[in-house]
């Protein structure tokens, strides 16, 4: 039955395009080493986000400010953030009934490579994390470098990273949603830490945990496929 699941996978990724979400590993050495999709470079005048239903990059909102992301930004594909996510952060924080937000798990590359656009995959290396609350919500950004980039790539830790680059991510979510002259105190965001590569693990770890509770493993919905079409054809 696995050589048979096997097969069939195969075969469809040969006909379909799959969805970025849904349908590409992050790859067994996930969480030291994974593929991520990039949705944002650091020059995108316009917020991007992948429609979760269609599988394509589509256009947000336009940045209603000038601050833009200081990084490649993107998600970990098969991930969601989901009660296991929810509970590492109210367990961290100390703070009660925070719940994943429904979202893969985001993530923030640094590199000194130039992008010209998104809507690619890249091999990344987590190394830490912000641990972000938006409206009682976790809304983790993981950090992670390209791998074999030639600034970056050698940083096995969040610590390794120069201080002023965390810090330009940091002011970049607490104020990319902020309204000029909006009093802080009302701020919906929040960065209760920035953590290091072991914890940024532990959240990759339950965001494949939350995915696979929500939608089942590749290998169950690909037997799933399977059986109704193997159903379809018999009813034709």
């Amino acid at each position: 039955m696995a050589n048979q699941s096997d097969e069939f996978g195969n075969l469809i990724s040969m006909l379909f395009q799959p969805n970025k979400w849904h349908g590409v590993s992050p790859g067994p050495d996930t969480p030291r080493v994974l593929k991520a999709y990039i949705e944002m470079v650091p020059t995108s005048a316009v917020k991007l986000e992948l429609d979760k239903e269609s599988g394509h990059l589509c256009v947000d909102r336009p940045q209603r400010f000038s601050s833009m992301c200081p990084t490649l930004y993107g998600f970990i594909p098969q991930t969601y953030c989901g009660d296991s996510v929810g509970a590492l952060c109210s367990h961290r924080t100390g703070r009660h009934n925070i719940h994943g937000d429904g979202d893969p798990l985001d993530i923030c590359i640094l590199s000194a490579a130039d992008f010209s656009h998104g809507d690619l995959f890249v091999r990344a290396k987590p190394i830490g994390g912000l641990r972000m609350i938006d409206k009682g919500q976790a809304d983790d950004k993981i950090i992670a470098v390209l791998v074999d980039d030639i600034t970056y790539g050698g940083c096995e830790d969040v610590s390794d990273v120069p201080p002023a680059v965390i810090d330009r991510l940091r002011h970049y979510f607490l104020s990319y949603k902020a309204v000029p002259g909006e009093n802080r105190r009302r701020r919906a965001v929040d960065i209760d830490a920035v953590y290091g590569r072991a914890e940024a693990h532990e959240v990759i770890r339950c965001s494949l945990a939350d995915y696979a509770a929500k939608f089942g493993s590749a290998e169950q919905r690909l037997e799933r496929l399977r059986q109704l079409l193997i159903a379809g054809v018999a009813q034709g």
